[in-house]
C-alpha cells in the first residue's frame, strides 16, 4: 500500500468514498503538483471498508441465517491487514520513495502532471505493473512466500481483501520503476492507491455477473477464479482493475465449476505468525535440502509447485483433486469464547488506530512498545482460535501485561468499559494458575495491585462467567 503525506482531510462524503472504491474519481479531482499534496485515499476509505464488511455480513445472515464471515477467519484476515501496515510506523512506503528517487535522478521525459492524458496513461501503467507484480508473486517461490498469505483463507468475502502480507511490499516496488522515467510521482501516488482500493470490493460472492463489463474489468467473478484452488483456477486472472492483460497474455479463465477457495494445501491455523512466516521456514528447509546450486536456485525462483524433474511452474496433475465438497477449516468453539476474542480484538483495534493517529507525538520507544503489544495480542488471539493447549496461560500473561501498560499510561482505551474484559480475565484466571504453579514475588505484587481495583459488581459477574470459558476450553 502506498503511503503519502498525512493530511487533515480524512473525512469524505459518501459519494466520494464510494467513487474511490470503484475507481470512479475523475482526473480533475485527483491531479496534484506535488506528491505531498496527494490525500491518503486508503485511509479515507477505511470507514467504507468497515461499512461494506458489515453490510456483506448482514446480507449473508439474512440470506442463509448463518454468519457469512466467521469470527476466527475474519479476525485472522483483519490481523494480517493490521500487520501489513505496521512498517509504515518506521519507514516510508518503498513504492513511493523508490519511485521518487528514480524520478528525481533518471527521468527522461516530464509529462505534465495536470494533463488528463498523463492521468490515463498512469492508470494503464499502474494496472499493467500490478499485473506483473501479481503474476510474479505466483510464479516465483520467494515472492509466493509473501503472497500466499492473501490466498490462505478458505472463505471469500470482503475481509479476505484485507488479508495482506507484511513482507510483500518489500518486492512490489521494483515493478513500477519504469513508469518513473516519464510519469510524475504525484500522479503515480494517486493511482497506486486507487488500484488497491478497487480490488477491495471484488472479494465477494454476492455479485455474480456484470455482463459486458466482464470483458474489460476485473470483476468478482474473475477474482473468485483467481482465489480458487481448483485446477482450472491455478495461476489465472492476475489483473488488478482490468482483465484485458490476462486476455492478451493467456492467463485468463472464466468462472466455471464451483470454486473452492484457499491454498492447494490448506494451512489449517489462525495463528497469524504461522500465516505470515511459516512458508518462509518451509522454503528455507527446501533450499537447504536441495542438491546442487541449480536446484537450490530453482527452489527460490521457480513456482511453488516445482520439484526436480518437473516444469518450472510445476505439473497441474500433481495438484490435489477437488471434489466440490471440501469443508473450510473451522473448529468448533463456544459462543462465549467467540465473544471474548471479539472483545479483545476490538480493544487492540482501538489501540492500533490510536497508535497511527498519535505516532508523530510519541517517542520511538513508546511506538515500539505498543507495536510489540499489538503483535503479541494478535498472535495470542490466534492461539485461542486454534484452541491451543497453552492459550490460556499466554492470554493470562498478556492481560496482566496490558493491565500494567494501561496503568503506566502506555496504552489506553477510547472505550473504558471494554478494558474490563481484560482486567476481569487477568483477575479471575490468575487463581486458576496459582493452584498449580508457583508465582514469583513480582507477579504476586502485580496480582495484589490488580485486586485492589474496583469494578461494577453486576458487570463483573457477567464478564467473569463469560471469559472464564477460555480456561476450560484451552487450558
Amino acid at each position: 500500500m502506498a503511503q503519502v503525506e498525512d493530511r487533515d482531510d480524512t473525512i469524505v462524503s459518501f459519494s466520494q468514498g464510494t467513487r474511490m472504491l470503484f475507481y470512479l474519481m475523475s482526473p480533475n479531482e485527483t491531479l496534484f503538483a506535488e506528491v505531498e499534496q496527494v490525500p491518503q485515499y486508503v485511509k479515507q476509505a477505511t470507514p467504507f471498508f468497515i461499512g461494506m464488511i458489515l453490510l456483506e455480513g448482514l446480507l449473508g445472515w439474512l440470506k442463509t441465517g448463518d454468519l457469512l464471515i466467521k469470527i476466527n477467519d475474519g479476525t485472522t484476515s483483519l490481523s494480517a491487514g493490521m500487520m501489513s501496515r505496521l512498517p509504515e510506523l518506521f519507514m516510508r512506503s518503498l513504492e513511493v520513495s523508490s519511485y521518487i528517487y528514480v524520478w528525481n535522478n533518471f527521468h527522461i521525459l516530464e509529462l505534465p502532471w495536470d494533463s488528463a492524458w498523463t492521468w490515463w496513461l498512469a492508470f494503464l501503467g499502474v494496472d499493467f505493473g500490478y499485473y506483473w507484480v501479481h503474476r510474479c508473486s505466483h510464479e516465483l517461490n520467494i515472492l509466493w512466500a509473501a503472497h500466499q498469505v492473501h490466498h490462505s483463507s478458505e472463505y471469500y468475502n470482503l475481509t479476505t481483501a484485507l488479508r495482506q502480507s507484511v513482507t510483500q511490499q518489500f518486492a512490489s516496488w521494483v515493478f513500477y520503476l519504469p513508469m518513473a522515467l516519464i510519469i510524475p510521482p504525484s500522479v503515480f501516488a494517486v493511482h497506486i492507491q486507487f488500484n488497491l482500493l478497487y480490488q477491495f470490493w471484488i472479494h465477494t460472492e454476492f455479485v455474480r455477473d456484470l455482463g459486458p463489463l466482464e470483458w474489460i474489468l476485473n470483476t468478482p467473478s474473475h477474482h473468485r477464479v483467481h482465489h480458487g484452488r481448483n485446477r482450472y483456477c491455478i495461476d489465472k486472472n492476475y489483473g488488478g482493475t482490468l482483465i484485458i492483460w490476462d486476455r492478451m497474455l493467456g492467463t485468463f479463465a472464466p468462472e466455471d465449476d464451483k470454486v473452492i477457495y484457499g491454498l492447494t494445501h490448506p494451512i489449517n491455523t489462525f495463528d497469524i505468525l504461522s500465516v505470515e512466516f511459516e512458508y518462509y521456514t518451509y522454503l528455507l528447509k527446501q533450499f537447504i535440502s536441495a542438491n546442487g546450486i541449480t536446484h537450490k536456485l530453482s527452489v527460490i525462483f521457480s513456482g511453488p509447485g516445482w520439484t526436480p524433474g518437473k516444469p518450472r511452474l510445476g505439473d497441474p496433475e500433481d495438484l490435489p483433486e477437488i471434489t466440490g465438497e471440501e469443508v473450510p477449516h473451522n473448529p468448533h468453539w463456544s459462543s462465549a469464547l467467540q465473544a471474548y476474542v471479539h472483545v479483545q480484538f476490538l480493544l487492540v483495534l482501538v489501540n492500533y488506530n490510536n497508535l497511527f493517529a498519535t505516532e508523530h507525538m510519541l517517542s520511538q520507544t513508546t511506538v515500539l512498545l505498543i507495536t510489540g503489544y499489538i503483535l503479541l495480542t494478535l498472535t495470542i488471539l490466534g492461539y485461542i482460535m486454534d484452541l491451543s493447549p497453552n492459550a490460556a496461560l499466554w492470554e493470562m500473561s498478556r492481560c496482566l501485561l496490558m493491565l500494567a501498560l494501561n496503568r503506566f499510561g502506555y496504552i489506553s482505551s477510547m472505550v473504558p468499559l471494554l478494558d474490563l474484559a481484560t482486567e476481569v480475565y487477568g483477575l479471575r484466571l490468575t487463581p486458576h494458575y496459582n493452584s498449580s504453579t508457583s508465582n514469583p514475588p513480582s507477579l504476586r505484587r502485580l496480582i495484589s495491585l490488580s485486586q485492589s481495583l474496583h469494578f461494577a459488581p453486576p458487570l463483573l459477574k457477567v464478564e467473569a462467567t463469560l471469559l472464564e470459558s477460555i480456561s476450560s476450553v484451552c487450558g
